[in-house]
């Protein structure tokens, strides 16, 4: 027995400490990334450091708290979960509480604090897809009994396009297909989801002028090394000056307003200057050792909902952290998607830890009913 507890209390001291070294990580990042253009635009080189080192205050209370919540009551909250992460993404879309920045709508206002709606219906979606197809496991083999998910994933995407954000919307499909498969759809149905799905991007991109263009930049960047190209290749020249091992911490250019976004969608661009190749390399490293033990967790679960919410938040994860890396590679056309842990912003440092606390309690609980 004693050495179950011991077991129990290495892996949350494992993931807490490599989540927390993340995170500190990220606001050192973003202190190198954004000190400059802070002092230019704001007038304190720190702006962006303070509301980050908020942000991981807040994550690691909001990751202690629900490692010790029954994530169980998730379960019978479902609804309600879904039904405030919808109504914080229709509150973007009010005047006066609905931020825009470039065009985009994708932050709310509330009591001077700034949220991102976006961040919290990502994991709202894992909690509800994992409660219903748990509790309705015999009824998802029919297309039916798949339609509430399918209502709800469909209506966040929806939401979510309106800001518009393209790249949060490819991700909640991803998690979305990615529940469903381990949820024990049929092949039938994977394709029938799948094969749309697909299809659906290209005809997204040709209806909207501004994603028209992204794409071709991507294709050419050089083409419009001022224009639309210009942030990729920025972004590329940052990560070439790195080189294997970097010009060292705080010796970035480009973030001298050269590449824009630098502290936050584009901060994997000053990591590569900075660290290098090997430095990037380990990081990713670190953040795919980080899903593999939550999917390990996820395997060990006592029940299916534990099983597919853990699965769930390391798919999160794992998937975001892919698409930043093609995107500052220029491997897929620009789209503005954070960095877990790493990228400016406290809603989502927040949301991030605390699915990580979920995940934990998963871990306690099904240890408890070992022991």
């Amino acid at each position: 027995m004693k050495m179950k507890k011991s077991k129990l209390n290495f892996e949350i001291i494992l993931i807490f400490t490599l989540v927390v070294l993340l995170a500190s990580f990220g606001c050192l990042m973003v202190y190198s990334a954004s000190f400059y253009s802070a002092q230019h635009h704001y007038g304190n080189s720190e702006f962006f450091l303070y509301k980050q080192l908020l942000g991981v205050a807040m994550g690691v209370a909001g990751m202690i708290f629900f490692a010790y919540f029954d994530y169980h009551k998730l379960a019978k909250l479902k609804w309600w979960i879904v039904g405030a992460s919808m109504v914080l993404l229709l509150l973007v879309f009010i005047p006066g509480l609905g931020m825009e920045s470039y065009g985009a709508k994708r932050w709310v206002s509330i009591l001077g604090f700034s949220i991102q709606p976006s961040e919290i219906a990502k994991f709202a979606l894992v909690i509800f897809t994992a409660a219903y197809m748990s509790q309705n496991h015999d009824k998802v083999k029919t297309l039916k009994g798949l339609l509430p998910i399918l209502g709800v994933g469909g209506t966040m995407c929806l939401l979510i396009m309106m800001e518009p954000s393209m790249s949060v919307t490819m991700c909640i499909l991803f998690v979305t297909l990615f529940m469903l498969i381990i949820g024990g759809i049929s092949k039938k149905h994977t394709l029938m989801f799948s094969v749309p799905a697909a299809a659906a991007v290209p005809l997204l991109i040709v209806l909207e002028p501004y994603r028209l263009k992204r794409l071709l930049a991507f294709i050419d960047p050089w083409a419009s090394p001022q224009g639309e190209g210009f942030q990729l290749i920025q972004s590329l020249y940052s990560l070439g000056d790195g080189g294997w091992f970097g010009v060292g911490l705080f010796n970035s250019r480009q973030k001298f307003l050269f590449l824009p976004f630098a502290e936050s969608d584009f901060i994997l661009s000053i990591m590569g200057e900075e660290i290098g190749f090997i430095g990037v390399t380990l990081f990713l490293a670190l953040v795919m050792f980080l899903c593999v033990r939550l999917v390990k967790i996820g395997l060990n679960a006592k029940d299916r909902f534990g099983s597919m919410l853990a699965c769930g938040v390391a798919f999160v994860i794992a998937v975001q952290t892919l698409l930043n890396v093609a995107v500052v590679t220029g491997s897929i056309p620009p789209t503005g998607l954070p960095l877990p842990f790493i990228s400016a912003g406290s809603t989502s440092l927040l949301v991030f830890m605390s699915a990580i606390g979920v995940v934990l309690s998963v871990d306690r609980q099904s240890r408890k009913s070992i022991i």
